[in-house]
């Protein structure tokens, strides 16, 4: 059976879970993610799919609509993608960036973006840089 992607579940939470640590390093609780299923139910911008192949989730994608004020557009934001470690080099990131591409065309958005973290240049950065996203800045954070 092919890849295919649908809508994240509840059902889904402790597979999103395992795919968050992958990402991030660290721990997500069920209560957590279900949290975020919560916000992204409320929000009229934000999407998270899963990738599956034979009932077997295998991929994440968050997705969100942002607003370009500069020049009254929008743009499609990965806001998450993330591949089981188990099932990488196999097509997956790349069948979960055409996706999210094709809904940002779908949205009227005039391209995608991402931000991606220090420290994955050899393989995240160059996956994206294969795919046609340039590195045009840097991202900066102050937390309260």
């Amino acid at each position: 059976m092919p890849l295919a992607i649908r809508q994240a579940l509840r059902e889904d939470i402790p597979r999103l879970c395992h795919l968050m640590k992958e990402l991030s390093g660290y721990e997500i609780s069920q209560e957590e993610m279900n949290n975020r299923l919560e916000f992204i139910e409320d929000s009229p911008f934000d999407s998270l799919y899963v990738c599956e192949e034979n009932g077997t989730i295998l991929g994440l994608l968050g997705f969100r609509i942002r607003e370009n004020l500069e020049e009254v557009s929008k743009y499609g934001e990965i806001s998450v993608i993330v591949v089981d470690s188990g099932a990488r080099r196999k097509g997956v990131g790349r069948f979960l960036m055409n996706y999210a591409e094709k809904l940002a065309f779908e949205k009227g958005c005039i391209g995608t973006w991402l931000v991606s973290g220090f420290g994955r240049e050899e393989q995240a950065h160059q996956f994206y840089k294969e795919l046609g996203y340039e590195i045009t800045g840097y991202r900066f954070v102050k937390r309260f």
